[in-house]
């Protein structure tokens, strides 16, 4: 025997039948009538990542570093308590580039400063430690933090040029450092005609990439141009053309 239903039910299944019901897209629910299909979430590639505790500053408030904070007329720099040249560059060049992920001060002072300070006058020593660096170069860079890319940037930029043979033993080691810059290497201010004061701070992230990849083939012999191709397809020769 059927049971009748009453108006206020069939009335609130009209209502449920009529409302549009959200759901995601390729979803057996997509396909029906009052289906409304959200957007797809954004993939967020370029927002920015938080960084791990890093082992410099681990070292470094433990006292493990040889160095000090020193100000003078010209502003601050380290005071390094050993000579720079007989530092075990297998130990502590690792552990700088390590701090590069740090954006909180005196951390970031330290290790973008010691950083400079060890490739300035570590000659033959720098080269036997590229493997060890490419691990904190790289996380640097996925960090996808501006001033940390930046920073990472100009350091790239002397590394390449502080020794014979660094920038070709770089170019295995493109494939874990190129995809962020591949990612960022249009990243430019559209100003119109006013002033863009990062190009004079160099702060303008598309022309320190450009930068950087000219000076990966500079000094990364014959086979560099190549391996930017395959990882920025978009890259043209500084010096093919």
């Amino acid at each position: 025997m059927a049971t009748a239903t009453s108006p206020r039910r069939q009335t609130n299944a009209r209502l449920r039948q009529s409302e549009p019901l959200e759901t995601d897209g390729f979803t057996v629910k997509s396909l029906l009538k009052n289906a409304k299909v959200n957007a797809p979430p954004r993939a967020e590639a370029t927002r920015i990542r938080n960084s791990k505790p890093t082992a410099f500053r681990k070292f470094y408030e433990r006292g493990d570093f040889p160095i000090a904070l020193e100000h003078d007329t010209k502003g601050n720099k380290i005071a390094w308590k050993v000579e720079i040249e007989k530092l075990d560059y297998h130990h502590y060049l690792p552990l700088f580039f390590d701090g590069l992920c740090e954006i909180d001060h005196p951390w970031d002072f330290f290790a973008r400063q010691g950083i400079h300070d060890m490739l300035e006058h570590g000659g033959n020593k720098i080269l036997p430690v590229i493997p060890q660096l490419i691990v904190p170069i790289k996380n640097a860079l996925n960090t996808r933090n501006h001033k940390v890319i930046c920073t990472t940037l100009k350091i790239l930029q002397q590394l390449v040029t502080s020794g014979d043979m660094i920038g070709e033993a770089l170019v295995p080691y493109y494939r874990q450092i190129l995809p962020i810059f591949n990612l960022f290497k249009n990243w430019n201010s559209n100003l119109g005609d006013h002033i863009e004061y990062g190009q004079q701070r160099r702060e303008n992230l598309g022309d320190l990439i450009n930068e950087t990849l000219e000076a990966f083939e500079r000094h990364g012999g014959e086979d560099a141009f190549i391996n930017i191709k395959y990882m920025i397809p978009t890259y043209e020769s500084c010096m093919l053309n």
